[in-house]
């Protein structure tokens, strides 16, 4: 049983901002050139699940147009984390206190003052990722990469990242797509995903 994640395109957001859970767009073409590269090559039979976030609802959305045939829905549960205050602001002009304040209590201490906990986050994507796996389906889930990172720890059998320095440093690039495996607990390569 497969899990695909897929990463939205680059934003128009200014680069270094955050925008966790700010609806920002995504330019259409992107959008259509990573829908391009994927829907056709799916395997048949795959769920297709979105964010609620445009930047991934619209990559959905034309995957779908492609591969009409594939359910699609959309699951609130992988949109991305809620940082709270920082929310369209540069990272480098949050306050180091205030960042440190929250690494340094990374599983409870609230993004950006009223935002999400990790352990908040964890927990709704948790709960998406628990229903996958008890659907017993392949699926694709076009999401973000703080969902990505979240379903890795979930994988290797961290339902909480107690500490900042648990959390996956590894880049995602947008439109990217990487595969998680139930059976065996490994990732795999993307062609493992798609049809032959």
């Amino acid at each position: 049983m497969k899990l695909g994640l897929v990463r939205h395109a680059e934003t128009t957001a200014a680069a270094g901002s955050c925008y966790g859970r700010t609806d920002v767009s995504v330019p259409a073409d992107a959008t259509r050139a990573i829908a391009e590269r994927i829907g056709p090559s799916l395997a048949a039979g795959i769920e297709l699940v979105s964010s609620p976030l445009q930047r991934c609802e619209l990559l959905a959305q034309a995957i779908a147009a492609l591969r009409p045939e594939l359910p699609l829905r959309v699951d609130p549960r992988i949109a991305e984390m809620d940082f709270g205050a920082w929310e369209g602001l540069d990272w480098r002009s949050i306050a180091r206190a205030e960042f440190e304040a929250w690494t340094g209590a990374f599983a409870d201490a609230r993004a950006g003052g009223h935002g999400e906990s990790t352990r908040q986050f964890m927990g709704r994507v948790g709960e998406a990722f628990d229903a996958w796996r008890a659907a017993g389906r392949d699926a694709l889930w076009i999401t973000h990469a703080g969902v990505i990172r979240t379903v890795w720890l979930l994988r290797d059998g961290l339902r909480c990242a107690e500490r900042a320095d648990q959390w996956p440093s590894q880049p995602i690039a947008f439109g990217e797509c990487v595969v998680v495996e139930e059976a065996r607990g490994t990732e795999m390569s993307r062609r493992d995903m798609f049809g032959s």
